[in-house]
């Protein structure tokens, strides 16, 4: 099952945009990079100055070869750049958890294996 990372940023609101070009280039970067990516995720309702970036990987080993491909990837050197030159994430925190919930029960409408 693995562990995933939860990343929440605070994001200038009227650089929306550029946090969305960000996110574009980590859909490509990070699953050649080894981890599965969920997707990142930008306001569209209610605060317009919180997203998040989820992906998983199989344990913290496995995080840190990921972040040292990630590092010498093209994209992701590329996009490491892009974040700090235009200064749109305000804030990055960073969290490691488990499912907790699994195995999930199948919905009313999905047939039964």
């Amino acid at each position: 099952m693995g562990i995933t990372c939860f990343i929440r940023y605070q994001i200038d609101p009227f650089r929306r945009a550029a946090f969305e070009h960000y996110a574009r280039n980590w859909g490509q970067a990070i699953p050649a990079c080894g981890a599965e990516l969920f997707g990142y995720f930008a306001p569209h309702e209610g605060s317009a100055t919180t997203a998040y970036g989820v992906y998983t990987v199989e344990n913290l080993a496995a995080y840190e070869s990921y972040r040292a491909k990630l590092a010498s990837h093209p994209l992701g050197q590329e996009n490491y750049a892009f974040a700090k030159r235009e200064r749109f994430i305000l804030k990055e925190d960073r969290i490691f958890l488990k499912l907790a919930s699994g195995p999930h029960a199948h919905s009313a409408e999905e047939p039964k294996p």
